[in-house]
């Protein structure tokens, strides 16, 4: 078995069967790239069904050499284990050398947030006098209001938003839809991009149903997102670090300081498991203790 055939129906696999998203699938098969680099430097030159147990231990033993974090390593380690899954699905192999494999532990960092007034902050950089102004402010009071991923964002169709009941359908990862409430700031941020100003857009072919375009009528990409979040931050003054997915943690963590209910805040995000969403309870719990610390007249 060679590696190009095995990895060219690994990616059929995960497009066809999984309905993974294309980025999900490059990085699936960036995973498999450093396996076959690892192969490629051993002198048997291994094939993907001459992997033993022992040799893909051998392979973490040298991703780590090379000094990735636990985290990449563990990213790495799912994609092989989903590879392997597949070949013995397939029956191109008898057993599963990956099976027993374990994941390096994972260090759990608190993902950056945001407060209320450094959200409003952002907003209000925003220059509504130019033409994308609101389309602009749309997207931050969606993605603030909702709690999207930005590829969730880029996808988001006209013919999903249904805003007099003041919900949006969003399609997540593993193409799983799921009906998402939206607030009335972002509701009318909308309306006033959607019906104000998109509607004198010339929109390109094929793009008639997507909500955010560009000026040439095409869909926005990622990064596009990724720079502008970057630009209001530093305009308004904010030192943080941050990209889309800080206001999708904002959103999940001033739910649950407010006291929402963790499963609705797991339905909310589209998390598979509640293990995912339960690190919100730990941002909750730095924020009690901030709380105590700053106002407690023992302290």
């Amino acid at each position: 078995m060679d590696w190009s055939s095995a990895i060219k129906g690994f990616r059929a696999y995960l497009k066809l069967e999984k309905g993974l998203s294309d980025n999900s699938i490059s990085a699936y098969s960036d995973d498999i790239d450093k396996l076959i680099q690892y192969a490629d430097i051993q002198e048997n030159k291994i094939k993907p069904d001459e992997f033993n147990l022992a040799d893909l231990r051998q392979f973490i033993t040298w991703i780590n050499e090379l000094g990735m974090l636990p985290s990449s390593q563990a990213r790495i380690l799912s994609g092989i284990k989903a590879f392997y899954k597949y070949l013995l699905i397939e029956d191109m192999i008898k057993t599963d050398p990956a099976e027993l494999l374990e994941s390096p532990k994972k260090q759990r960092k608190l993902p950056v947030t945001l407060s209320y007034q450094d959200i409003e902050k952002l907003i209000a950089a925003i220059d509504l006098s130019k033409p994308e102004g609101p389309r602009n402010k749309a997207i931050i009071e969606v993605l603030y209001s909702c709690g999207l991923r930005v590829s969730e964002l880029t996808e988001l169709k006209l013919s999903n938003l249904y805003l007099d009941i003041e919900f949006i359908k969003v399609l997540g990862k593993g193409s799983k839809e799921r009906l998402v409430p939206i607030g009335s700031e972002a509701i009318k941020a909308l309306r006033i991009w959607i019906e104000q100003v998109r509607v004198h857009t010339p929109v390109k072919k094929g793009e008639e149903d997507m909500v955010f375009l560009n000026r040439r009528g095409s869909r926005l990409t990622r990064v596009y997102v990724f720079m502008l979040i970057k630009q209001l931050a530093e305009a308004a003054g904010i030192k943080k670090s941050i990209s889309p997915h800080t206001l999708r943690h904002s959103f999940a963590t001033h739910l649950v300081e407010g006291g929402a209910d963790l499963r609705a805040v797991q339905e909310m995000l589209g998390h598979e498991s509640i293990t995912t969403t339960e690190i919100y309870t730990h941002l909750d719990r730095e924020y009690l203790k901030e709380v105590i610390t700053s106002f407690h007249p023992r302290n």
